[in-house]
């Protein structure tokens, strides 16, 4: 498998691509004015403790106050983190009501462990934890822990005892990321000296940093896709900015000696994206249908509370019965969707609705391509078995806001419904505000501003009813046609 990292850098914008044999499969943005803040570690205050929900607001110096779990203050044993070593969420083994661990005003250390989203502020943890190259931090903890993608046990074996020796002295836990497989003692040696280093920096500015202030601040969007994302089964990683090019080098020469070499500038007329066709892929990740090779299609609605995902035959007819047909079009689509979720990061719930097939069998090797797919995400994800209406439910772990969130707002004309009013519905509304307009106020005549579609409906075919209108009410009514108008929106003007 042929993997690159691509990284684009313009002054206010950096965005990072992940390409697969020459197809899209991530995308990272990072805006110089709204960079994503999960990871970094502030000095909050707890503004509010709510008992009733098991929770407390606490100000951390964003917008909108952050959000607290009792579940994120005791835990009993930490979960291993994702693989861009945000912390994971746990269960704890019991949980003490909220007012006895914190209290308001109370200062606290705390970690951002999701962005804000929406309306939603931060979502945070007192479980810190800080990540490298090739490990986690837990400077509360003991435990060490392996990734669960390392398979080999002996393995696993290895580099545990490696680290439970190296981190005796250290007092702090760590688990052992994807990265580490095959790496010597030296080379984890390393990294938990720069993390206690990091560690002990943290603490000296928690004692004297005053609240709302960040202590650590997690590494700039290129130095987090270098240390994070590249492996050894990727081949190049290509930088159209000589600055940021050679701060990755000096980055990946300390940290990752081995693969410092595959970091080149790339410095060609074309822009980067448009030479490997993400922009194009961009383009398409925003659209709602998805077309398959086969010549079936995927229909994505991403809502509040979920997103969803249909699968529909298209054009595809098949060359045997249609339970074949069927089948093969779901076994493409479980691949599509593994990979539509990952560049779009769509998280939260998601409900696949594949389509119906009777065969358990067909059920089952559908299901398994859609794990198998899904295994390459770096997100934490969990998938359900079918439902009795046919339906696959999913979730994705959510950190931060998914790709058309972050590059689109909803549309002013509908206000994100997808749909606007018929320009029959808005006339009778303007009939109706008419009259209520015509009987409040003592005017002798009315002006109504509306959009051209609107003006041209009611002046052709509902002349009649405002002739009955004027005559009902005493009063001339005039239409005045205005292209800043969209469908939904008139004025009535008394004169």
């Amino acid at each position: 498998m042929s993997e690159e990292i691509l990284v684009n850098v313009t002054p206010r914008e950096t965005r990072v691509a992940v390409v697969e044999n020459g197809m899209l499969q991530e995308l990272h943005i990072e805006r110089g004015w709204r960079r994503g803040v999960v990871g970094n570690i502030y000095k909050g205050k707890v503004q509010r403790v709510m008992p009733g929900m098991q929770a407390a607001f606490v100000d951390i110096g964003l917008a909108r106050a952050a959000f607290l779990h009792a579940n994120d203050i005791m835990r009993a044993m930490p979960a291993i983190p994702n693989e861009d070593g945000a912390p994971a969420e746990t269960l704890p083994s019991s949980v003490r009501p909220i007012a006895e661990l914190l209290r308001d005003g109370q200062d606290i250390v705390v970690q951002v462990v999701k962005d804000p989203i929406g309306s939603k502020g931060a979502r945070l943890t007192m479980q810190l934890s800080v990540p490298s190259r090739y490990l986690v931090m837990l400077p509360q903890s003991k435990v060490v822990g392996v990734s669960a993608r390392i398979e080999d046990e002996t393995e696993r074996a290895r580099l545990k005892g490696l680290v439970s020796e190296l981190a005796m002295t250290g007092g702090s836990g760590f688990i052992i990321r994807t990265n580490a497989e095959g790496q010597p003692a030296e080379a984890l040696a390393e990294d938990i000296a720069y993390l206690s280093r990091v560690w002990g920096l943290v603490e000296e500015r928690a004692r004297n940093a005053s609240v709302g202030t960040c202590i650590y601040d997690d590494l700039s969007l290129p130095m987090r896709a270098v240390r994070d994302l590249m492996r050894r089964d990727v081949e190049k990683v290509k930088v159209d900015s000589r600055e940021t090019c050679e701060k990755l080098r000096v980055f990946a020469a300390q940290y990752m000696p081995g693969l410092a070499e595959r970091i080149e500038l790339y410095s060609g007329a074309r822009p980067i994206f448009d030479l490997y066709g993400v922009e194009d892929e961009i383009q398409r990740a925003l659209q709602k249908e998805v077309p398959l090779k086969s010549g079936g299609y995927l229909v994505i609605d991403q809502t509040e509370a979920m997103t969803t995902v249909d699968v529909n035959t298209g054009s595809f007819l098949g060359q045997r019965t249609l339970e074949e047909t069927v089948y093969r079009t779901n076994l493409e689509a479980a691949q599509s969707v593994a990979r539509q979720l990952r560049l779009r990061n769509l998280g939260g719930i998601i409900i696949i609705d594949f389509i119906d097939m009777h065969d358990p069998e067909h059920r089952r090797q559908v299901l398994r391509m859609l794990e198998k797919s899904l295994s390459k995400d770096h997100a934490k994800t969990t998938v359900y078995d079918f439902s009795p209406l046919g339906l696959v439910e999913m979730t994705r772990k959510r950190t931060v806001e998914s790709l058309e969130r972050q590059l689109c707002e909803p549309c002013p004309a509908c206000n994100g419904r997808g749909t606007l009013k018929t320009a029959e519905t808005v006339t009778y509304e303007i009939f109706r505000e008419i009259t209520r307009a015509g009987r409040q106020f003592d005017a002798e005549r009315l002006l109504v501003i509306a959009s051209p579609m609107v003006v041209n409906r009611i002046t052709e075919e509902e002349s009649a009813a405002v002739a009955e209108l004027e005559e009902f009410l005493g009063k001339s009514i005039r239409f005045q046609q205005d292209d800043q108008y969209v469908q939904e929106h008139y004025d009535v003007v008394l004169l």
